[in-house]
C-alpha cells in the first residue's frame, strides 16, 4: 500500500495527535487510580500504543503529570483570588479550603499532585506559590483581627493541610458505602465528604475562641476508622490489583 506524499505528513499529524489525547486521557484514568507513581508501562498499554510512543510525546513522568493536570489545577488558583477578596477572611479561608480538599478527595493523582512536591511539573509549582501566598494573606488578616493564634505560622498551617490532605482519598474509599458491620444507628455509615470533620478540627486549633458548635459529617466508625489506615499504608490495594467484583 502506497501513501499519497502530499497526505502523508498531515495523516502523522492526526495520527500523532489522537496517540498524545489517548494518552492524556488513560494517564488521566490511571493516576486517579493509582496515584502519580503508577507504571507509564500501565498508561501507555490502556492508551493502546507503545512505550516509545509515549516518551516521544511526553519524555518525563513530569511532562505527562503537568499536561494530564494542568487545566484542572487552575480551579484552586481561582478559589484563592476570591478567597483573597472575601470580606470575611475566616469565611474566605473556609470556603477556599473547602474547594482544596473537594480536588483532593477527587483522585488519587491530583492529592498526590498538591500534598507532595514533583520537580518539573510547573502548573503545580504555580498552585503551590498562589497557594502559599493566598493562605499567607489570609493569615495575616486574621492575625490582625485577632481570629487566630499570633503564634501560628504560614508553615505550620501548609504543613498541617498537606498532613491531613494527604489522608483524604482514604478517608473518601472507606467512607463511601454504609458500614455493615455497624450494631447501632450510630455507627453507619459517613458520607463520602468525611474530610470535612478532621478538617474542621484542624481550623478550630488555629482559632483563639474554638466555636463550639457541632462538628460536620458523622464520626468515623471503629471499621471505617480500620479501613482507612489500611488505604494509607504501603499495602493497600490499587484499583487494578483488584478481584473481580470487588
Amino acid at each position: 500500500m502506497t501513501v499519497d506524499a502530499r497526505d502523508g505528513a498531515p495523516r502523522q499529524r492526526r495520527d500523532a495527535r489522537r496517540n498524545r489525547e489517548l494518552l492524556l486521557e488513560a494517564a488521566h484514568e490511571v493516576f486517579t487510580e493509582q496515584g502519580l507513581d503508577a507504571p507509564l508501562d500501565v498508561i501507555a498499554r490502556r492508551a493502546g500504543v507503545g512505550n516509545a510512543t509515549l516518551y516521544r510525546h511526553f519524555p518525563t513522568r513530569a511532562a505527562l503529570v503537568d499536561a494530564v493536570f494542568r487545566d484542572s489545577l487552575t480551579g484552586t488558583m481561582d478559589a484563592g483570588e476570591r478567597a483573597r477578596k472575601a470580606p470575611d477572611a475566616w469565611a474566605g479561608l473556609t470556603a477556599y479550603l473547602e474547594v482544596v480538599f473537594r480536588t483532593l478527595a477527587a483522585d488519587r493523582g491530583s492529592n498526590d499532585l498538591m500534598t507532595t512536591h514533583l520537580r518539573g511539573v510547573e502548573s503545580l509549582e504555580a498552585v503551590h506559590g498562589h497557594n502559599r501566598r493566598t493562605v499567607d494573606a489570609l493569615l495575616s488578616r486574621l492575625r490582625d483581627e485577632g481570629t487566630v493564634r499570633a503564634d501560628v505560622t504560614t508553615e505550620d498551617v501548609l504543613f498541617g493541610l498537606a498532613a491531613l490532605g494527604r489522608a483524604v482519598p482514604a478517608l473518601t474509599t472507606a467512607t463511601a458505602a454504609p458500614d455493615t458491620t455497624a450494631t447501632d444507628d450510630t455507627a453507619t455509615g459517613s458520607a463520602p465528604d468525611a474530610w470535612r470533620r478532621p478538617l474542621a478540627l484542624f481550623l478550630a486549633g488555629l482559632r483563639t475562641a474554638p466555636a463550639a458548635g457541632p462538628l460536620p459529617a458523622p464520626a468515623l466508625t471503629a471499621a471505617e476508622l480500620a479501613e482507612v489506615l489500611r488505604e494509607l499504608g504501603p499495602h493497600r490495594t490499587r484499583a487494578g490489583d483488584r478481584e473481580p467484583g470487588t
